[in-house]
């Protein structure tokens, strides 16, 4: 803390100094700078500014904390022309997002047989390190999902067109190119499509508690006591192999760089190289996996609804809220100083948070604002917020992506031995199942920031408003 300055209750600046070539800017509580301890977040914050083409700031979001290079909860946009790309600013899970999907449903009708549901719900949706999935793929059909995303699901009889409308970029980033993913890559996906994948990943029940802003939850279809259903999961071992091996050869050809680096883990390329060029078509293609695979899992979870509860497609009403993801670097256009400005915007653990009236926006919430969805542990469920204006500004249109952990695996696991997890989700009204005692432990309540108070400030920061807290009932991990 006693680098930072403090610029106002939200925004605490890392003043620019040495080799950086702009400030850092946290977004942060007092209370929230206090939990980080000797997390070397901050320092990654700075590390970042570093590098070349970086536009105002390198940013970072409240649920901040360490990571490969760049900190989980950072994101810095850099200029199309003159800047990089780097594997560490968008992660080894690329585009590891969140869906929620509304129902028709209220929490009375499904209290009754929540647990017979989850169960279901565990045994029809893989999970688990190294889960593998019922779809056999040829090598063919899986560069086709590498192209189309979402799309290719919906082909296929998983879900609808209307699924599309509201995912991002319609689940589909443009500039993907499947030739560009390694063989061993291409091998880790084409089992794993349609798994959830273990960790932080999880599929969760939730009810509406609470309702902020009553015209936003109109406009994304929420009410008080409905039941709604969030997911969590990404590009699998696909974008891990990809980010492994488009950083190893970035590492590998450091020394040809004109510009120094304050650590390794920061390896880049120029966007304009050819390097940069094909880590860019390689992570839109793993991106396009990871929508196929939120797609997949979206469909065997209504389908799982309406088996379980013994009611049609219309009882149910399962309908996408919003896909957004939050590990990625995407091309965008921002007016800079008066002009416009190409960017190449890297948010690694941070989410998109478009603003009303923005054209990307789906034409049923352009009045109110993205959907920016932020869960929270196993144990408290979830919040809706929507984008605002002064995001757009300060953030590149950015916002947290959660509650940001405090403990690391290995103290999660450590803090948590004894103790009996499942009980204790019980307790707080939760139904747990997992594949694996150990990710229960790793992913124990206190392994995660006060969600309340990350939301709080992302809220009174202006960079995105809150519209509704989900409360978690149901929740499947790997």
């Amino acid at each position: 803390m006693e680098m930072l300055k403090k610029i106002d209750d939200c925004r605490w600046e890392v003043p620019q100094s040495g080799g950086m070539r702009v400030p850092g800017i946290i977004y942060s509580s007092e209370r929230l700078l206090r939990d980080m301890g000797s997390d070397e977040s901050q320092k990654q914050v700075a590390n970042v500014a570093h590098l070349p083409g970086i536009v105002n700031y390198s940013l970072a979001m409240p649920d901040v904390h360490w990571g490969y290079g760049f900190p989980i909860g950072g994101v810095a946009a850099f200029d199309v022309e003159t800047g990089i790309i780097s594997p560490g600013g968008v992660g080894y899970d690329i585009n590891c997002g969140c869906r929620l999907m509304t129902t028709r449903l209220y929490y009375e009708e499904i209290q009754g047989s929540l647990r017979e549901l989850v169960t279901a719900l565990f045994q029809n949706i893989p999970s688990g390190v190294g889960s593998k999935g019922d779809l056999k793929l040829s090598v063919k059909e899986e560069k086709k999902v590498l192209e189309e995303g979402a799309a290719w699901a919906v082909r296929q009889g998983y879900g609808t067109p209307a699924d599309l409308e509201t995912t991002e970029d319609g689940g589909r980033m443009a500039g993907a190119d499947p030739e560009q993913v390694s063989d061993r890559a291409l091998e880790r996906g084409r089992e794993q499509l349609g798994t959830l994948g273990s960790g932080n990943h999880f599929l969760e029940i939730e009810v509406v508690e609470e309702i902020f802003d009553p015209q936003a939850a109109a406009a994304f279809g929420l009410e008080l006591h409905q039941v709604v259903v969030m997911i969590h999961s990404g590009s699998r071992g696909l974008g891990y192999q990809v980010c492994d091996d488009y950083l190893s050869r970035m590492v590998k050809h450091l020394k040809e760089l004109d510009f120094s680096l304050p650590d390794r883990q920061l390896a880049c390329s120029f966007l304009r190289d050819r390097r940069g060029q094909d880590y860019y078509a390689a992570m839109a293609a793993a991106a396009n996996y990871a929508w196929a695979n939120r797609q997949l899992l979206m469909h065997w979870t209504r389908e799982t609804f309406e088996r379980k509860l013994k009611k049609s497609p219309r009882e149910v009403g399962m309908r996408l809220l919003y896909d957004v993801c939050h590990n990625i670097a995407k091309l965008e256009t921002f007016f800079i100083g008066g002009r416009e400005r190409r960017l190449c915007v890297h948010r690694k653990g941070a989410t998109r948070a478009l603003p009303p009236g923005h054209p990307s926006l789906p034409p049923a919430y352009c009045g109110v604002g993205q959907p920016v969805l932020i869960p929270g542990n196993m144990g408290t469920g979830s919040y809706v917020l929507a984008g605002a204006q002064r995001a757009y500004k300060e953030t590149f249109a950015s916002a947290c992506h959660g509650a940001g952990r405090v403990m690391s695996r290995s103290q999660a696991i450590k803090a948590s031995k004894g103790r009996a997890i499942v009980r204790e989700m019980a307790e707080l009204g939760v139904t747990v199942m997992s594949g694996g005692r150990g990710t229960l432990s790793e992913e124990i309540p206190g392994a995660y920031k006060n969600l309340e108070e990350v939301v709080a400030v992302v809220h009174r920061a202006g960079l995105a408003r809150k519209v509704a807290r989900l409360r978690a009932v149901g929740c499947i991990k790997g």
